[in-house]
Order: structure tokens, then sequence, then C-alpha cells
């Protein structure tokens, strides 16, 4: 059956708290067909769901979801075995299946699995677990799914959900034993890169460009207001996008900026892990946070208990969604790239097009390190679990060293 169309098996969190399969007749006609086994598989799949869904972030559910639903979807219509009798060897060709999908199992756009329709969740038949996507700096580019090629990042993630799955199993006493970390040792796709890391970080140039690109724009229209602001809080306070954004348990405030006793600026932060930190506040930032709540017709700077939404919607009540903060940085991105292009050609304004939200986080810590901020408390600012994650991923001081050391090299 690996030829045959996949059908969507999991929901949205929200709905799959509430869900009764009743509602979903395309997915209960799917799981009647199959045997008793295949029908309490899917079953412990979604208490583990529930469980990632209650206790983790909306992306680690969404992440999750995906990579759980992929594997059961293989154990149902091609391995056709019980996750409880798998070994290394068969969690092994799984990952064979997964580097190599069947063409029905890929698309090349982002789909709904399901549908509301008269009252029912209808599955979505253009659905598929895999997708292929280009380049962000290429989207016009004709994608072909027979050569679809998983990255290693994605299989990292996959053996990673499969793993938290099996241990949950464990846990519950339905399996003994995780074949996972075995499976993951001897995976032949896992190459160990020791590599230059490069960090995905935009230069100082293009930084500039970028502020500058949103300053000209907010002053040519008072709706971009929101843009500058968006940038230069995501890249002065290195913000992820969740971080910014609403969600179920958390929307971000004005009052989470705050001054202690010597009228230090921090800004409260709610972050992975269900963290909450505080972040300094630079002073040359409270210039942006000025002109943004005047924009909105509020005091210079929040009060405490101020309950006003930090970045709220032009229509609507709350706040903005990730998916909402995205496209107001990419409509900058964009305008930016054009203008360094045009003035600086397309090879110095390239990062502008390929950058992501996630390029401000790094480009803000990035020129933290090289202004020679104390690690430890940039470590803290962005909320790693200890300077040594910061060292891995940000400081390069050595790696731009060896590579002044090897200019000097000679042909003769």
């Amino acid at each position: 059956m690996a030829n045959t169309k996949p059908t969507p098996l999991f929901p949205t969190y929200t709905e799959l708290a509430e869900l009764s399969l009743s509602d979903y007749p395309q997915l209960r006609s799917f799981l009647d067909k199959q045997p008793t086994w295949m029908r309490q598989h899917w079953d412990w799949a979604k208490e583990y769901l529930l469980y990632i869904g209650r206790n983790k972030s909306q992306h680690t559910y969404v992440r999750f979801r995906n990579d759980i639903e992929k594997f059961l979807l293989w154990v149902f219509m091609v391995d056709k075995q019980p996750v409880d009798d798998l070994r290394k060897s068969d969690i092994l060709r799984y990952i064979d299946f997964c580097v190599a999908p069947p063409v029905k199992w890929i698309s090349t756009q982002l789909h709904d699995r399901f549908s509301l329709n008269n009252g029912y969740f209808a599955s979505n038949l253009k659905w598929t677990p895999f997708r292929q996507t280009p380049p962000k700096y290429d989207k016009e580019r004709v994608l072909d799914p027979k050569k679809y090629q998983p990255s290693l990042q994605t299989l990292e993630s996959t053996f990673v959900a499969l793993s938290s799955f099996y241990r949950h199993l464990i846990d519950e006493e339905i399996c003994f034993g995780n074949p996972i970390p075995l499976a993951k040792r001897d995976c032949k796709y896992l190459i160990k890169d020791s590599q230059v890391k490069t960090i995905s970080r935009l230069t100082e140039q293009q930084w500039q460009y970028l502020l500058d690109t949103a300053v000209e724009m907010a002053d040519n229209d008072p709706l971009v207001e929101r843009n500058l602001f968006v940038i230069a809080t995501m890249k002065t306070l290195f913000l992820r996008l969740s971080e910014l954004s609403e969600r179920q348990d958390w929307t971000p405030l004005m009052s989470h900026f705050w001054t202690d006793e010597d009228n230090n600026w921090w800004f409260k932060a709610y972050g992975k892990g269900k963290k909450i930190r505080d972040i300094t506040v630079p002073p040359g930032y409270l210039t942006f946070l000025k002109r943004y709540r005047e924009w909105r017709g509020l005091s210079p700077l929040p009060s405490k208990g101020e309950q006003t939404v930090l970045v709220e919607k032009i229509r609507g009540r709350g706040g903005l969604t990730s998916r909402q903060i995205s496209r107001l940085v990419q409509q900058v991105f964009d305008a930016a790239f054009d203008k360094m292009k045009s003035e600086q050609g397309v090879e110095a304004a390239q990062k502008l097009n390929e950058a992501t939200t996630h390029y401000l986080r790094h480009t803000g810590a990035s020129m933290e390190i090289e202004r020679d901020r104390p690690l430890k408390d940039l470590s803290e600012d962005l909320g790693h679990s200890s300077s040594a994650t910061t060292d891995t991923v940000y400081v390069q001081v050595e790696r731009k060293r060896r590579a002044a050391s090897g200019k000097d090299r000679k042909v003769q």
C-alpha cells in the first residue's frame, strides 16, 4: 500500500482535545478498516500527542505530530508490524523510507489536513505526509517530487520525535525497550559534521539596510510602525518569533517591560520549555518603543500593570500569531533586499533575500559577541540553559583567526 494515497490521522491540538471520530467520517472509515491493533496504536499516539500539546509548546506539538503521523502511516500502510515489535533494523528501514518516500506521499504545497464541511471534518485529499519546498530566495523554482531529499536536520528531528514517543510508551508500560537510539547510532544518513559552522545572521551593513528601510517605510506609511517595532525588538532583545506572538497560554503585554530599583529596563519573555526570563533592555531601544507607543496613542513608556497587548491586530482583538508577525518582517526583508541590490549589487544583498525572522535573533546575539559582551550575561538574555550553548552557537573568533592564518599559505 506504499503507493496508495495516505490520509491524515491527527488534527490540531485544540481539535484533537475535543475529537470525536463521529465528526471525522473519512478518518473513522480508514481506522475501521484496519486491524484492531492499528486502532489501538492510533489511540496510543493520540494520548501521546495530547500529552505533548498540554505540556509543550504549540510548535513542539506540530513538529512531533508530523513525525508520529508519518511513522504510523508507514506502520499501517507499508510495514504492518506493531510498533512494540519493531527493532533497530525495522527503524532503519523506516528511515530508508523517509529518505525516498513514494511520490504520492509528497506534495510541493502546504495543505490543511481537515476542512469543516456541514458540521463534519473532511479529510483533505491533497494532503501528504512529506512536503518539498523551494528555498526562500527561489520561490519560483519548479520542484520535482522524485528529487525529494530530507535534510540532516529533518532526519535528526525524526529520531527525536520517535524516541520521545517510545519513552512515553515505556512509561505507560506498553513497550519494554526503545530501539531509536541504537538505530540512530547506525543510521548511514546521519553524517557527523565537523566542518566550519556558519550562523544564519545578517552583516552589519545588511542589518543597517533592513533597519533604515523599516524606518523609511514607517515614515511613509503609519501602518508599517508595527513592522519597524517588531524588527527592532526581535533583533535587540534576541526574541524568537513565538516569544513575540500570542499563544494559547501567553500574550505578550506592554507591562512585560519593567524597571528595577536602579531604573534599568527589562523585558519579561516566555520562552522554550515554558521558562520565563528577564531580558536586559538597552537605552537605545527605548526610542523605538516610544515611537511605537506614540503611534498607538499611548504614553511614552509602559506603566506597571498595563494590560495593552504588545503587538495587536489592526482588526479584531488580541495579539498577532507567529505567521502574521512573520509576514510583517518579510515585507521589510523584501523591500530592503530590493534597495540594497540596486545600490550594492545582488551578491551583497543576498542574505536579505534568504533571511527568516530567526536571523534577527542570531544577528543581535552575534553582534553582542563581537563587542565582547560577557558570555554569561548574553546567555541569560538568550534563554540558553548554559553559556556553553551560547559559545557553541555564536562564538566564531577562533574560526576567524584560523581563516586569517590560512591566508599566508603559498602555492609554491
